[in-house]
């Protein structure tokens, strides 16, 4: 029944920082608005309902963005600042998304280059992950939304159990 996911909703200050953000890190292409911000905001009591909105909040911007191979990035722009700091790893929900790339420097690069920041050097990754040059990182947008690099060229290690495979780009020649 389900076949894959389609795509990841992010609030965003401002959609067209983020994306310039996501364009200059990421190569990301601008897929289409589904809110621009010359038409009246979605707002009221059923877009309230539908979104889990609170009350009163207006969404004023809405686009979605293709990074690659995978699921889109949903950015929302609400018309006042959102109501808490994003999330970490130490807080309940979704917290961050993962991006596969080819050169992992090159991509560390970029997001610094591009106004975002790294929260250690490319490391090995641990575990089933672990391989000759299986490699993550995890940075952060100018927004402060976390943002992880990896790459294992070497594959995955699967325990017997498993019950299937995660999504892996095809190896380039």
């Amino acid at each position: 029944m389900t076949r894959g996911i389609d795509h990841i909703g992010m609030t965003v200050p401002s959609i067209e920082e983020a994306t310039r953000f996501f364009k200059e890190a990421f190569e990301a292409q601008v897929s289409y608005d589904v809110q621009r911000p010359e038409q009246q905001p979605m707002e009221g009591e059923e877009v309230e309902q539908q979104l889990d909105l609170p009350s009163g909040r207006k969404i004023v911007h809405m686009r979605l963005l293709r990074l690659g191979n995978g699921p889109s990035i949903e950015l929302f722009e609400l018309a006042a600042s959102p109501n808490q700091p994003t999330a970490g790893i130490a807080d309940m929900g979704l917290h961050h998304f993962a991006l596969y790339v080819d050169d992992i420097e090159e991509a560390s690069e970029r997001i610094q280059q591009a106004g975002g920041s790294l929260l250690s050097e490319p490391h090995p990754l641990a575990g089933v992950e672990d391989g000759e040059g299986n490699r993550g990182v995890y940075g952060k947008t100018p927004w402060g939304s976390l943002v992880e690099l990896i790459v294992y060229p070497s594959g995955i290690d699967y325990p017997k159990d498993s019950e299937a495979k995660r999504w892996t780009p095809d190896k380039r020649e």
